[in-house]
């Protein structure tokens, strides 16, 4: 690791404070008549139940609570401080942005082994169109976000552990004590991580896309470093020594913590299908051993189920901003949230203004995502660059699965955990870019000035997009300018 301890996370530091300026200015604005803007009205009603009625849904004319409580029992926790307010529901989102800035700067630092790289990956995500949005709306994707970050590190960290516990039992000679290499142990950063893929598919069921490739990465990570280490037998020592803690502390943990979730459900006498058995389902049948709080539970969530599968286009649900999984990587089908237009808009120096808020990624980091990722793939087969292998498995397990059932309707918005992952794959690019212009000065100077270039084109980027990511009033001919895309219309 770098020995700028005290200057690492002064950086980190530093990018906070400037991503906590930009999440929590204008915060408050806009709204729809002082009401909640986009899908900000399902979560931000719900919430404020929550927080008037035990911390759950009761309301039967909800009809279907089609999401976790987690996401809408944080946004409650806002509208406890600052009331049913803009600022209050996009309090604790913008908190979360905050916290993702120091994360990303932070897990990039480590697996660069750069402060300087760190930096650059939390500059990166705070200039993001996309997760700037995200952040300051009442909405559940920012939390999903934080938290598979927050578990990718700590999955980060328990890899720089276990080497050095295995690094520990080679120099003491103890490896070869058994064919299978030596037992890591308990291992509290993995648990860590358990314990927050289980919160982010408490928020969002599109966490369990990580717990999937989070857990094939874990136990390939185990099998690599059994193998660096010459355990005599890599394979058979992880499928016997790291393969059952490996499916206890990211599968097990995570269904315990999910469950634990409901804690409010299962206390509640009025929470949506809480008494299902008897009314919605029959009281005997081959499951009729389990208690009628789980059965309930199991037919919410089958009924969840149900509602998310019709969701389809072939079933006539069309909605003109949709957006399908290969536009995501450059950010080609953004999303309009609000527009507003009209004599009564006014503030932009002309006689009708425009007031809009588009989730769209900072083209200058989005538009560079197809030939990072090949120099990505790159350096992982060619030089078995574990550091990208890592972030690359991040990226993917926000992308790929979606592509499984491509007639469900899709958003832009759903990309949202992409973004922290491509700006570390950007950073680690970079990086690599200035690692190899060492040979000579002349390379020095280029690699930096290049290296600066782009990170100035970014920020530069998210000024101009700042108008429409933030409801400042422009006028209708800068709203033309923003829309530098046929697909952005």
């Amino acid at each position: 690791m770098p020995s700028d301890r005290l200057r690492g996370w002064m950086v980190a530091l530093f990018l906070a404070v400037l991503a906590a300026i930009t999440r929590f200015a204008r915060l408050g604005t806009p709204t729809d008549g002082g009401m909640p803007v986009f899908d900000e009205k399902h979560y931000v009603t719900q919430a404020w139940q929550m927080l008037q009625g035990g911390w759950v849904e009761e309301n039967p004319a909800y009809g279907l609570v089609v999401h976790p409580p987690l996401g809408k029992q944080l946004i409650a926790l806002g509208e406890a401080m600052l009331g049913y307010t803009a600022l209050g529901w996009r309090f604790s989102a913008a908190v979360a942005g905050v916290v993702l800035v120091v994360l990303v700067t932070r897990i990039a630092r480590r697996l660069a082994r750069s402060t300087l790289v760190g930096a650059i990956a939390g500059l990166l995500v705070l200039a993001d169109g996309l997760t700037f949005v995200t952040s300051r709306m009442g909405m559940l994707d920012i939390f999903l976000v934080v938290l598979v970050v927050a578990a990718f590190g700590c999955l980060v960290i328990d890899r720089d552990d276990v080497r050095s516990r295995f690094a520990r039992a080679y120099e003491e000679g103890r490896i070869g004590a058994s064919a299978l290499g030596p037992r890591m142990g308990v291992r509290w950063w993995r648990f860590a991580a358990g314990v927050l893929l289980g919160l982010a598919v408490a928020t969002k069921w599109s966490g369990l896309y990580f717990i999937a490739f989070f857990g094939v990465m874990s136990v390939a990570l185990d099998l690599a470093a059994r193998y660096r280490y010459r355990v005599r037998r890599p394979l058979r020592g992880t499928l016997a020594r790291d393969m059952a803690p490996a499916l206890w502390a990211l599968l097990v943990v995570p269904a315990c913590v999910y469950l634990a979730s409901y804690w409010a459900w299962f206390t509640s006498e009025t929470g949506v299908d809480r008494h299902a058995v008897g009314q919605d389902v029959g009281t005997g049948g081959a499951w009729s051993f389990l208690p009628d709080a789980v059965r309930s539970l199991w037919h919410n969530h089958a009924t969840i189920l149900e509602f998310h599968a019709g969701l389809t286009n072939s079933a006539g649900h069309l909605h003109p901003w949709e957006s399908k999984p290969w536009t995501w990587p450059m950010g080609l089908r953004p999303m309009l949230y609000y527009f507003a237009d009209g004599s009564e808009i006014t503030g932009c120096g002309a006689g009708a203004c425009v007031r809009a808020v588009m989730l769209v990624g900072t083209p200058a980091l989005w538009w560079v995502a197809l030939p990072v990722i090949a120099w990505s793939v790159w350096r992982t087969v060619a030089h078995r660059d574990g550091r990208h292998a890592l972030v690359l498995t991040g990226y993917l397990a926000g992308f790929l699965p979606w592509f499984a059932s491509l007639d469900r309707q899709m958003y832009y918005f759903y990309a949202a955990p992409m973004a922290p992952f491509l700006a570390i794959l950007v950073a680690l690019a970079l990086g690599d870019l200035l690692g190899a212009s060492r040979r000579s000065e002349e390379r020095r100077v280029l690699a930096r000035l290049v290296v600066c270039c782009y990170l100035a084109l970014v920020i530069v980027n998210f000024a101009w997009l700042y108008p429409i990511l933030s409801a400042v009033p422009i006028t209708e001919e800068f709203w033309q300018w923003q829309l530098w895309l046929p697909s952005w219309r």
